[in-house]
């Protein structure tokens, strides 16, 4: 099948010599052998469904397959005869020989099986004109001296096309047979079936939060937010490490790490930088408190602790990006990036509040560019198909109740936050409120003051506030101050099944 640069052949619309002396690539003999095939017999046009008219090189050939997919859109006859009463006042047809040219391409018409193969040819070589025009621009654009636009900016900027031009060139997209879906989802079934803890996605090494989710489901945006020191940023990580560890896990036993609950992870630390973030994950595995390291005071045996720690998480598939304020286009390009590269199965954002959103310049509106984030994420889990996590802050409002226990109107920017994720919960200390609330000693008050506080020291809560695929609820975790490091809670009924 001739592929590649072609001159038209004897059923030519236009005069060759018209062409630019560097054609983009194009094959007439092919469209015209499709477009006959379609006028032959009308169920080519089925097994041409990811074609549009633009795929086409030959103007004439874009608007011939525009009127014959529309009559058959409509349950009407496309043939010949037929697209003559459309196209009789075409001036490119009559240039051609008019309805003539139409009989033509029924006599140069390929067989029924073999027009999706020509259609996945015409498909191709589209994407290729558009890669050239997509390179070009890209040129243009850097020498040009934007000063508003940077380099760094435009390099976003080219693999952002890039990407939505890979993207659209899976041509089998669009509608599916239920049958197809449905067994997608059974496979998913029997795989959360085997699955230790019963997860259907990424785990959080967590029990209590795993069985109220079911891990983070791929394409979800997740909303974990709260007020400050109640350990959002240690509970992301703690479950970032926690995905990524399960994932080198399985790789390490021989087992296939995508039906393990792991994930690879990309971590955005918009606050804190990447050195910080080791740190803590370090006082995490290790036991000593993150204060300790930053002084260096360790005994002999912590040290060797440390050590041990620091060689058995080396090699976690956990990528940290700490470019402070960067925008959501940023995020989403890096993102892709590391798909490409390294598999990600689960990105982490802390916090969203600290991105920008894609314009050049931030506006006066911050609900507005909040907006523009959240639904930048929610676009960008359901492109990567993995879980997006975003931390998100609370509103002050929740100082002013006695129940300090956040809810959804507490969410900052609260409206497209909620709209646009799929989860939302919230991590809550009552032994943080608690400690402020301490009455003067020797008093019977205080007695219960430290009574209660005996009982829920190292107790937290992840309230699911939201979730669009399960249950809301409370999963009670417990929580190391020293350490920064959240865990299953052992309740007086239960002591947790595994650690991470």
């Amino acid at each position: 099948m001739p592929t590649g640069m072609q001159e038209r052949s004897h059923l030519t619309a236009v005069d060759p010599a018209a062409l630019p002396a560097a054609a983009l690539p194009h094959n007439l003999e092919v469209e015209q052998a499709l477009l006959g095939a379609v006028l032959v017999n009308n169920d080519a046009a089925n097994r041409v469904s990811f074609l549009t008219p633009e795929h086409f090189f030959d103007p004439l050939h874009q608007r011939i397959f525009a009127t014959v997919m529309r009559l058959v859109e409509r349950g009407q006859l496309a043939i010949p005869a037929t697209l003559k009463t459309y196209m009789e006042n075409d001036a490119g047809l009559r240039e051609v020989g008019g309805p003539q040219y139409l009989a033509r391409l029924a006599a140069a018409a390929t067989s029924l099986v073999h027009a999706e193969e020509y259609g996945r040819t015409i498909y191709d070589l589209s994407l290729r004109r558009q890669l050239i025009l997509i390179g070009e621009e890209t040129v243009e654009n850097a020498v040009e001296a934007d000063t508003e636009l940077s380099a760094t900016t435009q390099i976003e900027q080219a693999e952002q096309k890039l990407f939505n031009l890979a993207e659209s060139g899976h041509a089998e997209e669009g509608f599916k047979p239920f049958s197809r879906s449905l067994n997608l989802a059974i496979e998913n079934i029997e795989a959360a079936h085997k699955r230790e803890g019963k997860l259907t996605g990424v785990s959080t090494g967590m029990q209590a939060m795993d069985q109220l989710l079911g891990g983070l489901h791929k394409s979800d945006l997740v909303i974990l937010a709260g007020r400050p020191s109640m350990g959002k940023t240690a509970l992301a990580t703690n479950i970032a490490f926690n995905a990524a560890k399960r994932w080198h896990r399985s790789v390490l036993d021989g087992e296939d790490p995508a039906k393990g609950g792991g994930a690879v992870v990309g971590f955005f630390s918009l606050e804190m930088s990447a050195e910080q973030l080791a740190s803590r994950m370090l006082s995490e595995q290790a036991g000593i408190p993150s204060e300790k390291l930053r002084r260096g005071d360790m005994n002999p045996d912590q040290f060797r602790d440390l050590v041990r720690a620091s060689q058995e998480i080396e090699d976690i598939p956990l990528f940290i990006d700490d470019t402070p304020a960067l925008p959501i286009s940023g995020i989403m390009s890096r993102a892709r990036r590391l798909k490409r590269q390294h598999n990600l199965g689960m990105v982490v954002i802390d916090y969203l509040q600290l991105a920008r959103p894609s314009g050049r310049e931030r506006t006066e509106n911050r609900v507005q560019e909040v907006s523009e984030i959240t639904r930048g994420l929610k676009a960008l889990a359901k492109t990567l198909n993995v879980p997006v996590l975003a931390l998100s802050q609370l509103s002050r409002s929740v100082e002013q109740r006695e129940d300090k226990r956040p809810q959804l109107a507490d969410l900052r920017e609260s409206g497209s936050i909620e709209q646009d994720a799929d989860v939302v919960m919230f991590v809550y200390r009552d032994e943080y409120y608690h400690e402020r609330r301490q009455p003067e000693p020797g008093t019977p008050a205080h007695a219960e003051w430290q009574e209660r506080g005996e009982r829920i020291r190292g107790v937290a809560e992840a309230i699911i506030g939201k979730q669009r695929h399960g249950p809301t609820g409370v999963a009670r975790l417990h929580f190391s101050k020293e350490t920064t490091k959240f865990g299953d809670l052992a309740e007086m009924d239960h002591l947790p099944d595994r650690t991470f």
